[in-house]
């Protein structure tokens, strides 16, 4: 029952590190969103190249700066495994809103992320976004799929 009890004591640790770091991206402050990574984090991104390593506020803050208004997020088919001090968290995230040129978005992708317990703390250490892309030999991203 104990080992119940502290799983489910970790998950709600984990989702609530989310949801807030969720609200930090959403309302596009690059230091709190980094606040919930670890400094040596890796991300695989939708965006070039196609690894980043480690954190980069002032970059981070740049791409926040070309969005008007707060970034809207959704998330679906979410899961959570969670060991001692590693946890994997995937699910289907919308992102939305209108960037800075009047460009509205609104696009579903895949998100996977790697989680660490370090000094009592979950955070971010690994992630990683995509979409699919049209196997008939175009190479085009299918960025107008649903859940």
């Amino acid at each position: 029952m104990k080992d119940e009890a502290n799983a489910k004591i970790e998950e709600e640790a984990i989702i609530a590190m989310l949801m807030m770091r969720a609200k930090a991206l959403g309302e596009k402050n690059a230091k709190d969103a980094l606040s919930y990574e670890t400094e040596d984090e890796i991300e695989f991104s939708l965006a070039p190249p196609l690894v980043y390593h480690g954190q980069d506020e002032a970059g981070l803050q740049a791409w926040f700066d070309t969005w008007e208004g707060p970034i809207g997020g959704e998330v679906r088919d979410a899961r959570l495994t969670v060991g001692e001090d590693v946890a994997f968290w995937s699910g289907l995230t919308r992102m939305s809103g209108t960037k800075t040129d009047g460009t509205a978005v609104d696009l579903w992708f895949r998100q996977t992320l790697g989680l660490v317990k370090q000094d009592g703390r979950w955070l971010v250490a690994h992630q990683h976004a995509s979409v699919p892309f049209a196997m008939d030999g175009s190479g085009r991203a299918l960025l107008d799929l649903k859940p």
